[in-house]
């Protein structure tokens, strides 16, 4: 089995908001799709709850929703902790799509990580991305990045904000994915 995770983040590490995220980056969300897509994918309550109700369950991808209530998700599997769901795609690539507790919880088992960056402030955040150590270092001894934008160079959204991608992975693992930017 591979694990990655998949985030975007503001400054500070920031992933959201009050339950939802405190941006809108269309060419991220067709990234995440494109990424994920025939893949499982992880994800706590919490972010299960925040993809709104069009877009719950994730189409055309194996949800799996971490919780310790006995509520049912429609089109989706429940496990009741991050073992329970690693246990259940033994053998398969799989997905951490969030949120802030399940990254954290996840990060020792992912061997890849796709983050993009997104050039906003996001005063009131209240929920983080885990800390990593400056993937732009040379001295970042675990991780290691195996794609990033052009020379760390910055897109503009069609909604005017500007985001960039970085892939990484753990050093000694075996690549994770073909073509980590998509």
């Amino acid at each position: 089995m591979t694990l990655a995770a998949i985030w975007a983040q503001g400054h500070d590490r920031a992933i959201g908001r009050g339950g939802r995220m405190a941006w809108s980056v269309p060419e991220d969300f067709a990234h995440f799709k494109r990424m994920t897509l025939g893949h499982p994918v992880i994800m706590g309550r919490a972010t299960y709850d925040s993809l709104g109700e069009k877009y719950r369950p994730l189409p055309g991808r194996r949800n799996i929703v971490l919780t310790r209530s006995s509520l049912e998700f429609p089109g989706c599997e429940t496990a009741a902790s991050l073992d329970d769901a690693r246990a259940r795609v033994e053998g398969q690539f799989a997905w951490i799509i969030g949120g802030a507790q399940v990254y954290e919880e996840a990060l020792p088992y992912v061997d890849g990580l796709i983050v993009t960056d997104i050039d906003v402030d996001v005063p009131g955040a209240d929920a983080f991305a885990p800390v990593l150590p400056d993937w732009f270092s040379a001295d970042a001894p675990e991780w290691e990045i195996v794609g990033a934008d052009p020379e760390r160079g910055w897109h503009t959204s069609s909604t005017g904000i500007s985001y960039r991608f970085t892939a990484l992975q753990r050093r000694g693992t075996t690549p994770w994915v073909e073509n980590p930017l998509g």
